[in-house]
């Protein structure tokens, strides 16, 4: 296979002066795209991004800093706004940036909530709606944004976390139905990698969590080949697999009673058969029927 390359693109990439962002930046400069390295400095010091867009131009790479704020409607007009302005435009956005603020549910506070939503799943907003706005009237854009297991699956401590990082699977599906007519791809992943921010969570966690791992599956959903749109996969180590969400069988009765649901949870839980919805379209397939059902039953009811 050719090498898949990004040159005369444009990258933005958020939460990019450390970790996995930082990994993302320096593989797509390194595959030809000119990118937007975003993150803020911890008081008193210098934008870990600098040092990024530094590395990149000393490989013969193109890169500027950006260190304005995702977590604002201002902010994230302001970093695709510096996109334009030094490259011209904007083809990709890797939604990165992230903070954790872990608590066990009934002593989290409001702050807790609301930093982790301003950041995770806001920033994805507020980054990607202007660069949509430009990926629209060009034909042709590549989103990705970073979920996370704990939201998909759920971890002790991590309420706040989990719903934004689900937040940002349900932004996904609908971004990718309402950008496949314009050229617009929209895919995330749940990657697993120790960085500063996960450091804590990990602990001791064996082997190589290295966020360079997951690089190349953000890469590969950022290129203009890639042919999914609007799936979740996970990665890390080196493994990749793809998070689904799947949909049981289940049982119909029109004379459905609470009885009947205790009756028959092992049917309605029983994964024998399952299907991948593609869309709201597809589950509703199976509710007209079981409302046809119904109302046949009601009919004879009253006959």
């Amino acid at each position: 296979m050719d090498e898949l390359r990004f040159d005369g693109q444009v990258a933005v990439v958020t939460g990019a002066g450390r970790g996995l962002g930082r990994e993302h930046a320096l593989l797509l400069a390194k595959r030809g795209a000119s990118v937007v390295v975003n993150d803020l400095p911890a008081p008193g010091r210098a934008n870990p991004a600098q040092a990024v867009v530094e590395e990149i131009i000393a490989a013969g790479g193109r890169a500027v800093t950006d260190g304005h704020s995702v977590s604002t409607i201002g902010g994230g007009a302001a970093l695709i706004q510096t996109a334009l302005e030094s490259f011209g435009g904007v083809d990709i956005v890797v939604n990165n940036a992230g903070i954790v603020r872990d608590k066990a549910f009934h002593k989290l506070t409001p702050d807790m909530l609301d930093s982790v939503l301003d950041v995770h799943l806001r920033g994805g907003f507020y980054v990607t709606q202007p660069a949509w706005r430009i990926m629209r009237e060009q034909g042709y854009g590549r989103i990705v944004f970073t979920s996370s297991s704990s939201g998909i699956l759920g971890n002790f401590g991590q309420s706040n976390y989990g719903a934004a990082k689900m937040g940002l699977v349900g932004l996904t599906r609908v971004l990718a139905a309402e950008g496949e007519r314009y050229g617009i791809r929209v895919n995330a992943i749940a990657p697993s990698a120790r960085t500063p921010m996960t450091d804590e969570v990990l602990g001791d966690t064996p082997g190589d969590l290295d966020p360079r791992y997951v690089a190349p599956v953000v890469a590969w959903l950022s290129h203009r080949s890639v042919p999914v749109n609007g799936e979740v996969f996970t990665a890390g180590a080196g493994r990749v697999a793809r998070f689904f969400i799947g949909m049981t069988q289940g049982h119909i009765n029109p004379a459905l009673t609470v009885e009947d649901v205790a009756a028959h949870v092992d049917t309605i839980r029983d994964e024998t058969n399952y299907t991948v919805p593609a869309g709201p379209a597809d589950e509703l397939e199976h509710i007209v029927a079981a409302a046809k059902l119904a109302a046949e039953y009601a009919g004879s009811r009253d006959a």
